[in-house]
């Protein structure tokens, strides 16, 4: 049975899984990271970008957000966020705890965005020494909503960033999803516009684990690799977490899943606006859907065995579409909407 709880739930898409066990299949490779695997992914990443970036991998996006902003600031210093960005509501103060103490500054904004505007107002709340600094501002791409910066949002967010002498980081979990979204180069949204370093998520988009870390600042990236090695990040078989990767850039079949994902998540919108009793939050754009369901409706899915979760920041139900959702389990779970909406 299929799930709208994550797209974490989904497996591994079989693209991903030939190189992994291609990967096992070629013999013995130099390990943490030297190997021929993990160069060619770095390679193909930066042809992907048009650019010489400096690419490395972590197991997991908290990993992933928390050594790439550590990196981008002091302790003293701040990084300003969404109110509903993950890493405020969903990472366990991952990134407080890697940069020793650097505090995230919340700011609000309609359909889970950042604006230039919330971002001065932070910047010239105050200016005394007993304030911590901001230093980095971070974009989550697309949001956590659903909803996606366009390239003219992201770079008036950068000019800004860089009047006020911030770095702009992007947590890019589902950026896959936004590229395909926008229907634009990923250097669109990235350097090109203003981003100095991008945290690439693989997972969500088909990869058993791993995620990669990219800085398009390479001064930026210095020392990035022992700060790996003492988060515990820097895995031995480092192909292992590498080698899908080109599963997933071969072909761009990492923006078909996304694609797909995205389709999904429209296909859902519709059936569920139909529903006179549900209402939709966001105009969704990725492969997120946010919708209001009568408690007794909601409840009753979960008795059936439907998995979703309650947004934990905006309300309503997060129902998210993978790579591999099927057309028809969407419809069977709107059709089961529609149908306990009718009951009395």
């Amino acid at each position: 049975m299929q799930h709208f709880a994550s797209d974490n739930y989904a497996g591994i898409c079989p693209e991903a899984l030939a190189a992994l066990i291609e990967a096992n299949n070629s013999g013995h490779e130099p390990s943490y990271g030297d190997d021929s695997w993990t160069q060619q992914v770095c390679d193909r990443i930066r042809d992907l970008f048009q650019t010489d970036c400096e690419v490395f991998f972590v197991f997991n996006g908290t990993a992933a957000n928390s050594l790439a902003l550590a990196s981008l600031c002091q302790s003293y210093h701040s990084v300003i966020c969404h109110e509903l960005a993950h890493i405020e509501t969903d990472e366990c103060g991952g990134p407080e705890f890697f940069s020793g103490g650097s505090k995230l500054l919340t700011a609000t904004g309609e359909n889970g965005k950042l604006t230039p505007d919330a971002i001065e107002a932070i910047v010239t709340r105050r200016a005394d020494i007993h304030y911590p600094k901001p230093k980095v501002v971070t974009l989550t791409q697309s949001t956590e909503v659903g909803t996606v910066y366009s390239v003219e949002e992201i770079r008036a967010i950068a000019a800004i960033a860089k009047r006020r002498h911030l770095k702009v980081h992007m947590d890019g979990a589902r950026f896959a999803n936004a590229v395909a979204a926008l229907d634009v180069h990923p250097s669109e949204i990235t350097w090109r516009a203003g981003v100095d370093v991008l945290c690439f998520g693989g997972t969500k988009n088909g990869l058993p684990v791993g995620e990669a870390v990219v800085f398009f600042d390479q001064a930026l990236a210095a020392d990035f690799a022992y700060r790996l090695k003492q988060a515990g990040q820097l895995a031995s078989k480092m192909r292992f977490i590498s080698a899908p990767w080109l599963g997933l850039l071969d072909n761009d079949v990492w923006l078909r899943n996304a694609r797909h994902g995205n389709a999904m998540a429209q296909l859902m919108a519709r059936r569920l606006a139909a529903i006179p009793e549900v209402k939709v939050l966001f105009t969704p754009q990725a492969n997120a859907v946010f919708a209001e369901l009568p408690p007794r409706v909601a409840a009753a899915l979960r008795e059936r065995g439907w998995k979703f979760y309650q947004f934990i920041g905006s309300g309503g139900c997060r129902l998210m579409c993978a790579w591999d959702t099927k057309q028809e389990t969407v419809e069977q779970f709107t059709d089961e909407i529609r149908a306990l909406c009718a009951r009395q």
